[in-house]
């Protein structure tokens, strides 16, 4: 069995390195040629076929249109690459998450060298961000929502169950629910308001069925499955992260009254399978090598068992990436107001690491495939201004939201937009992000 270590550095992580695409070297990009994630786009309002993309600035790197060029081909550009970019110019990313660590590194090397300042410019390989739109970057085949933040499951556990917040298996093992792929979308994703039972704490009778009424967001992180496993073959904890291909924003859309009715005793089911929003980007595990954070656990806890433990775990099983959800109400939009920031969090204090999750998925003997998505649950921190949702935020509804205009909040109205946005930095290095993942309520139908 190979042993996790730190994850290793390399060229192109070099804080010095600047590129020709101007707009990737201003200070507060989130695509510094550091990052170089993926996304699978096309240019707005055409008919092209849907391909792999890299963002650089402002810019996307058009990887089809890079493949048809034999010229920009020079010897940073191996087999490995090669064969990495034509994957990448199919109308999904699964074949390039299927192709493992050792081709996302070539593509991601060879990417970082053509860009670089002191290479020949290539603007015909470029497309402006501003003209493009993207779909769901990969086929996914199946979805797993995790609850992975133990501050989130504490202040929803005190609202429910004042004298127990925390069900006795929670710090033992990674809690997780098969979600609805089908519903995932991408960013400027809208969705209806959802329709379900619902029945009211302490009263009896019949439930009432109609349109959610305490509609939320989960301010979280997506996990995107690369290399899978054989079924009843388990993925070890410390070999896990070589099968994630990267990282992405994520809201877990939720009806709470829908919720409160259906939970017990299978979960969640309509309150969470109508809507999933992602960002369109995917940022690879090697861009976040030097954002790496350790994972604690407080020593008066359970630790791992040792199928979910690791030798690189404590020193650097988590990740430094600051997230923030914002909320532009219709009025907001219509006067022209920016989202106001509702929370700011780090996905640092999850209680369960990346590694941890994808081990305990598979060690039942369940297969996970190229372009299967994680969700980490939503990413509260220990301060009430860290809360991920507006269940924790309003405090299960008693405390209004106040908002810029003169609007409140306790859970979501029709029209209202919510952004999530996500970043990592360090002194010394440059920012790299996220883009964001917005998602909009529409009425009931």
């Amino acid at each position: 069995m190979s042993r996790q270590t730190s994850p290793a550095l390399n060229e192109t992580h070099d804080p010095k390195l600047a590129s020709w695409v101007a707009s990737a070297n201003v200070p507060d990009t989130d695509f510094p040629i550091q990052n170089l994630p993926f996304a699978l786009f096309r240019r707005r309002g055409t008919g092209e076929a849907w391909r792999g993309g890299v963002a650089i600035g402002d810019r996307i790197v058009d990887l089809s249109a890079l493949g048809s060029l034999a010229d920009a081909w020079d010897d940073a550009w191996d087999d490995a690459a090669r064969h990495a970019v034509a994957l990448a110019s199919r109308d999904s990313l699964n074949a390039l998450m299927a192709a493992g660590p050792a081709a996302w590194s070539a593509l991601r090397l060879a990417l970082s060298r053509m860009l670089r300042s002191e290479a020949p410019a290539r603007p015909e390989c470029l497309v402006p961000q501003a003209d493009a739109e993207y779909a769901v970057p990969a086929t996914i085949g199946d979805y797993t929502d995790f609850y992975t933040s133990i501050h989130h499951a504490t202040a929803v556990g005190k609202l429910f169950r004042p004298d127990n917040p925390l069900l006795p298996n929670y710090k033992w093992v990674p809690i997780g629910y098969h979600g609805r792929s089908s519903t995932i979308g991408v960013s400027g994703q809208a969705f209806h308001r959802p329709l379900g039972q619902t029945r009211a704490a302490g009263v009896e009778g019949a439930p009432s069925f109609g349109p959610a009424q305490r509609l939320d967001f989960e301010l979280e992180v997506g996990i995107f499955i690369g290399t899978g496993n054989a079924s009843g073959a388990p993925i070890a904890a410390a070999d896990a992260e070589r099968h994630v291909f990267g990282l992405c924003l994520l809201n877990d859309w939720s009806a709470r009254d829908l919720q409160a009715w259906e939970y017990q005793p299978l979960g969640p089911f309509l309150s969470k399978n109508f809507a999933t929003t992602i960002s369109p980007w995917i940022v690879t595990l090697e861009a976040l090598a030097p954002y790496r954070a350790a994972w604690q656990r407080d020593a008066a806890d359970p630790q791992p068992l040792p199928y979910l433990d690791y030798p690189a775990l404590r020193a650097c099983g988590g990740f430094d990436i600051a997230l923030e959800v914002s909320l532009q109400t219709a009025s907001m939009q219509r006067d022209g107001m920016p989202p106001a920031t509702l929370a700011r969090s780090n996905f640092r204090h999850s209680y369960w690491s990346v590694a941890q999750l994808v081990a305990h998925h598979t060690v039942n003997g369940c297969a996970l495939r190229p372009g299967d998505l994680l969700g980490s649950g939503t990413q509260s921190g220990p301060d009430e201004a860290e809360a991920g949702s507006l269940l924790e935020l309003s405090a299960g509804g008693k405390q209004p939201v106040a908002l810029p205009g003169g609007e409140a909040r306790v859970f979501l109205a029709d029209g209202d937009k919510v952004v999530l946005r996500g970043w990592t930095s360090r002194p010394g290095l440059p920012r790299i992000g996220f883009g964001e993942a917005a998602g909009t309520v529409l009425p009931a139908r």
